[in-house]
């Protein structure tokens, strides 16, 4: 399992970024989300095993305890 916040980078593509989302299927399968640093890409979804954690770069560790986190509320419908 890959901790969120973390940096990994994908071993075929390169394509590297922070772990902002997890995605757990009842296939089995889990993909993560990586958003990179430079901003000049989108955040592409990758499966565990292509992925490559780099221990030398800190984990970002975000304080959600005043809120959800959320940017916006839910729609009402």
């Amino acid at each position: 399992m890959i901790k969120l916040g973390a940096f990994a980078s994908d071993r075929i593509s390169t394509f590297a970024g922070v772990v902002t989302g997890k995605a757990t299927y009842i296939t089995g399968c889990d993909q993560y989300l990586l958003i990179p640093k430079n901003g000049e890409k989108e955040g592409r979804w990758f499966d565990e095993q292509r992925l490559e954690v780099d221990p030398n770069v800190a984990v970002i560790e975000i304080d959600n305890s005043n809120g959800n986190g959320a940017d916006l509320a839910a729609p009402i419908k």
